[in-house]
């Protein structure tokens, strides 16, 4: 029986319409796929770069949080079915992720998913108290200030870098570090000890020993000049004076040191009450180093130190220039001539503590 040609055309028409349904419907999928991994979906809220922020320990409804506080979201439903499909719930990596401008569901989860985060600068300078390093350090990083300052004041933990709760800040040497933000109060500790390593060289701890101190002294003497005078360029000067003192056995008698102890850096005249505090960190009453450094001593004040002035001064006293910088004397009486001229600048000034 012969098959007409109509019927073969209405036969081919039958079989071709699946074949056109079912590609209709791949492609239609694969452009719906396509447009939820790859399109443009996230917008920093800001001009400036925006970071996605996630502390440990969060979950996936935080990270869903956060994003939506840093970046607009044009579609946070697309963002959540892509996160399911790459099954990023089960695995929420800490970290601070740049959010670009456009940035697609795919690229943005992959960098959560492999931790690949953006580091951030870890700057510290000109820090006085263990309080103010800790708070500047939470401001950069994850770790929260408490948890910084508990270490800096655990001795257990202390002993295995060497130090104790006054000594503990010499760990850290100001700069500026590439860190991922993520670090925890442990983790910063194990970093500041690489790069506090890394800055005490050989030649470094050789002319250290030459004074003789060790470098956490040499970072506590550092710390009493860096007090003693803004002017970088009399530090060495400063310092001399001090490694005669500590060689004659003559108590340092550093004003600084006072302000400390009292937990009053503001002072400007040392009275008699300063003098008669009760305090290892009266070295008015007390012969040699006090116990720890009395603020972050920087690379150029530990370098000051360490290639100090040589000279015959033993007395030094602010100069009535009120500038910040010293005249030195060998004997006492010029001394008191220098003396009678700074407080009679105060005098002049009406500052009378």
């Amino acid at each position: 029986m012969k098959v007409t040609q109509k019927v073969k055309t209405f036969i081919l028409q039958i079989i071709k319409k699946p074949i056109i349904i079912v590609s209709v419907v791949l492609v239609s999928v694969f452009l719906y796929f396509a447009y939820i991994f790859f399109a443009p979906n996230i917008f920093p809220s800001s001009e400036e770069k925006s970071f996605l922020y996630v502390p440990d320990n969060s979950t996936f409804d935080n990270v869903i949080d956060s994003l939506n506080q840093n970046a607009k979201v044009l579609n946070i439903a697309s963002f959540k079915q892509v996160a399911g499909i790459l099954k990023y719930g089960k695995v929420i990596r800490s970290g601070r992720y740049e959010l670009k401008s456009g940035m697609n569901n795919f690229k943005l989860i992959r960098a959560l998913r492999s931790g690949r985060q953006t580091p951030v600068k870890l700057t510290f300078n000109n820090i006085r108290t263990k309080e103010q390093l800790a708070a500047r350090l939470s401001h950069i990083i994850m770790a929260d200030s408490a948890s910084i300052v508990n270490l800096l004041n655990d001795n257990d933990f202390l002993m295995a870098y060497g130090l104790n709760s006054n000594t503990s800040i010499s760990l850290f040497i100001p700069d500026t570090y590439e860190v991922f933000w993520d670090l925890d109060a442990m983790e910063l500790f194990t970093r500041m000890k690489k790069e506090h390593d890394a800055f005490w060289t050989d030649e470094r701890k050789s002319k250290a020993a030459e004074i003789p101190l060790t470098p956490t002294e040499v970072s506590t003497l550092a710390s009493i000049v860096e007090e003693e005078t803004n002017a970088k360029k009399e530090r060495p000067m400063v310092a001399g004076l001090y490694i005669n003192r500590l060689k004659m056995d003559m108590p340092l008698q550093a004003d600084p040191t006072l302000k400390f102890a009292m937990g009053d850096f503001g002072l400007k005249r040392i009275l008699l009450a300063h003098i008669l505090k009760i305090s290892p960190y009266n070295t008015y009453r007390n012969r040699g180093l006090p116990p720890g450094p009395i603020r972050v001593a920087s690379p150029n004040g530990i370098d000051a130190v360490l290639n100090y002035s040589k000279h015959n001064y033993i007395f030094m006293c602010a100069k009535e220039t009120l500038n910040g910088e010293h005249n030195f004397a060998v004997s006492y009486s010029d001394h008191q001539i220098n003396a009678k001229k700074y407080q009679q600048a105060l005098n002049d000034r009406k500052i009378f503590k």
